[in-house]
């Protein structure tokens, strides 16, 4: 009996060896990190999988402003902010439809629907530059279909409404609006970032699943705060969309806003996850 009691003693001592815990569990790299995506992959263009993920980035993006478009239609159309949704129905539109089309798409496009997000991600070597442009493009194209969708619902009400055109609001100047988009994106591609971040995904099970809420929610918070402001851009191919079908001479007098803002706000996001974030820390060796 002693000898089985110290045997067992022996197999614990070595199980709780192998399987520490706490600090000293974190090894090196214990998670698989995805090689960096080449720049340009010409194999991309002979492959379904990549004009399945670009249809599905228009598809998503069409869905995502004929909703949006149509919630601020209804605001803009009711006789006070008490007889329709609001602001915060705006924003509920808005983040509620990505959160639904980034659960849709994530696995066959990556669910960007934005093209700030898809310049993000390029800069942290995440995808070509090749299905970058792509994307950009199929997003755009959505973005005009859509708006131009809820127009044909209703012409002359979409025209006399601004069409949920993005400016910048009276009592803003444009540097505000540019701060306020800057700001704005920089908290939805930082949240993208961290959602989809591959050592986080391997050390919580539920992270990929979850992914689409946090990024949703992001966008509804970023509503809240800038509609005041800009209407809240943080999507260039949103607020292109809405400009060309709406075109009117003082929604483009601000729209370099709603892509210059957005752009850099992704690449302030893309270099705080990648060189502060995920920087790998340096280790003393006994």
């Amino acid at each position: 009996m002693e000898g089985k009691e110290e045997d067992v003693k022996l197999g614990a001592n070595k199980f709780t060896e192998r399987q520490p815990i706490g600090t000293s569990a974190q090894t090196d790299k214990d998670y698989n990190e995805p090689p960096p995506a080449p720049l340009f992959e010409p194999g991309e263009l002979h492959s379904w999988s990549f004009y399945r993920a670009g249809i599905a980035e228009f598809m998503a993006t069409f869905l995502f402003l004929y909703i949006t478009v149509l919630t601020v239609m209804g605001v803009k159309r009711a006789p006070s902010m008490c007889a329709s949704v609001g602001i915060q129905g705006i924003a509920w539109a808005f983040g509620g439809m990505i959160f639904a089309l980034v659960y849709c798409t994530a696995g066959i496009s990556g669910g960007h629907i934005n093209p700030a997000v898809t310049f993000g991600l390029f800069l942290a070597r995440k995808l070509s530059l090749t299905r970058a442009i792509f994307y950009i493009v199929m997003q755009c194209l959505g973005a005009i279909c859509g708006a131009g969708v809820v127009k044909g619902f209703q012409p002359s009400q979409y025209q006399l409404l601004g069409g949920g055109a993005n400016t910048v609001n009276h009592g803003y100047t444009k540097g505000s609006g540019l701060g306020a988009e800057i700001i704005g994106t920089f908290v939805l591609v930082y949240t993208v970032f961290s959602a989809t971040d591959a050592k986080r995904n391997a050390r919580d099970s539920h992270v990929p699943i979850l992914a689409p809420l946090p990024i949703g929610f992001a966008v509804f918070l970023v509503h809240l705060a800038t509609i005041p402001i800009t209407g809240t851009g943080i999507n260039p191919a949103r607020s292109l969309g809405a400009a060309i079908i709406y075109n009117k001479d003082h929604a483009w007098d601000d729209h370099w806003v709603f892509w210059v803002g957005p752009f850099i706000g992704a690449a302030l996001a893309a270099l705080y996850h990648q060189i502060v974030i995920r920087a790998i820390p340096f280790k003393s060796r006994a």
